[in-house]
């Protein structure tokens, strides 16, 4: 996004690790690592995957330079051939992801690296950053473009995003989970992602009256005006000015001009309803209501459910910042060693807090579409080698993997996880945005409404193949031994 190198864009542990590996002679060691999550924002269903395409960027541009390495010897810490070996430093490794825009559910690989050790550590922290943050925002603007029910939603969020980046980026994510456009202007010049806007409070309190401020503004745009109508009192005199303006302008009967009135505070579903009834009466039927002040998902379902005519949405600060919910918590979670033959060792991180033990291996992921409806039935990981035959019927395990919940038959096995970078070099074509959004969309579809409800959605399966099970199986009952040993 910026000509700024972001190499050391990382935990300063990445590189004591690395140098560590460098000097006991493990520079070489070969190492897979997943990104997964653990819980979905909000209490939801599902999360939308996002930020694989600046991973890429990242990754292709990676490299020191001359100051880096200068900066970190004077920390007085690194071994002298370690920082001569990040002089030539570049990524050569492999790395799988599931595509952008994928619906996607906890404790199951989104990306896996394997790579070299120096090399997997040390790009940890912005494939996470990258991840959690847009994944977050995707997935929050997938909730309130589901609460809009078809009505046109923008992301306003700009001012309130944490930082440049924050909002860049925040509304390239909010875009691909279905958001019409954004505010950012530089997002639209970067990505793609629509922008537009009509006018402030300001603007309005900059002429001698509101009925002045109105008709010059569709004066300067005859082609679209969108009027905000709450600057001083909405239904006595902001849409009374806007009607006025309207017929001083256009007449009732331009039906090729874009109108609107906003409504940015106040008792949004009485003023809307009100204001329609007002719009309608003077012959401005096609007018449109868009309503704006700290809306969420939960706020706009609300008002809607009260008959609200609003329609469409602009949200801001609860969706660029994902205020209910402000962290996604991804990590990156070391799975499997390979040794020079290629024979790989599978790994586990074990804690007394259940679901921080990880899954072992090296995996994939198969998600089981029912041939009949379309619907996602199921997401099974598997080891890497693994193949579900969709041929044969499917025994699925409960989460605890102790007895058979289900058995399906008749449905279609897609493999998620795409190659992205093999020996170092990218492989995949990203796609453009507007086609990952509308991967997103037909990805959505595939999802059943108890799983994308907002209070106490469905559990979508997510379960370990019998062979990666008894992987995981083997690996606890040793570390018991083990632990027994030792005492």
């Amino acid at each position: 996004m910026t000509d700024r190198n972001y190499t050391l864009l990382c935990d300063f542990y990445e590189l004591t690790m690395g140098n560590g590996y460098f000097v006991n002679g493990m520079q070489d060691q070969i190492c897979y690592f997943d990104v997964f999550f653990r819980r979905v924002p909000d209490n939801g269903g599902y999360a939308v995957a996002a930020g694989l395409q600046q991973i890429v960027e990242y990754i292709l541009d990676l490299h020191f330079e001359e100051d880096d390495i200068e900066f970190l010897r004077g920390k007085g810490i690194f071994s002298e051939d370690f920082l001569s070996y990040l002089r030539g430093f570049r990524f050569t490794g492999d790395i799988w992801a599931v595509p952008e825009g994928t619906p996607i559910f906890p404790q199951e690989p989104i990306l896996t690296v394997r790579a070299k050790a120096p090399e997997a550590q040390l790009i940890e922290t912005f494939i996470l950053l990258s991840i959690n943050h847009q994944s977050l925002i995707a997935t929050k603007s997938s909730r309130i473009v589901r609460a809009a029910k078809g009505r046109p939603v923008s992301e306003f969020g700009s001012r309130r995003a944490q930082g440049a980046d924050g909002a860049i980026l925040g509304a390239r994510a909010a875009y691909i989970a279905g958001a019409a456009g954004t505010a950012c202007a530089l997002s639209d010049k970067i990505y793609g992602v629509p922008a537009g806007g009509t006018m402030a409070h300001s603007w309005v309190q900059m002429f001698d009256s509101e009925y002045e401020a109105f008709d010059t503004y569709c004066k300067i745009y005859p082609k679209s005006a969108t009027l905000l109508v709450d600057t001083y009192n909405v239904l006595k005199e902001g849409v009374p000015n806007a009607i006025k303006a309207f017929d001083n302008n256009f007449g009732r009967d331009r039906r090729d001009v874009s109108l609107g009135i906003r409504i940015d505070s106040g008792d949004i579903a009485y003023l809307s309803r009100r204001a329609r009834q007002m719009l309608d009466e003077a012959g401005y039927q096609h007018c449109k209501i868009i309503a704006s002040n700290s809306l969420d998902e939960l706020t706009i379902r609300d008002l809607l459910n009260q008959g609200a005519c609003i329609d469409a949405f602009g949200v801001g600060e609860r969706l660029i910042t994902s205020e209910s919910e402000p962290v996604f918590g991804g990590v990156y979670k070391l799975a499997a060693t390979e040794d020079a033959r290629g024979n790989i060792t599978p790994k586990i991180k074990i804690s007394e807090n259940t679901s921080k033990i990880t899954n072992p291996h090296f995996k994939t992921v198969y998600r089981l579409f029912d041939r009949k409806t379309g619907k996602a039935l199921a997401d099974q990981i598997c080891l890497y080698n693994e193949e579900i035959d969709d041929e044969k019927p499917l025994e699925i395990f409960d989460p605890n993997y102790t007895w058979k919940r289900k058995t399906l038959s008749d449905f279609r096995a897609v493999k998620l996880m795409k190659q992205i970078f093999r020996d170092g070099k990218l492989v995949y074509e990203l796609p453009p945005l507007d086609r990952i959004r509308s991967y997103c969309a037909e990805q959505m579809e595939t999802l059943w409404d108890e799983v994308t409800r907002f209070e106490n959605p469905h559990d979508y399966y997510v379960d370990l193949s019998e062979k990666l099970w008894n992987v995981k199986k083997e690996l606890l009952d040793n570390k018991g031994k083990q632990r027994k040993a030792e005492q």
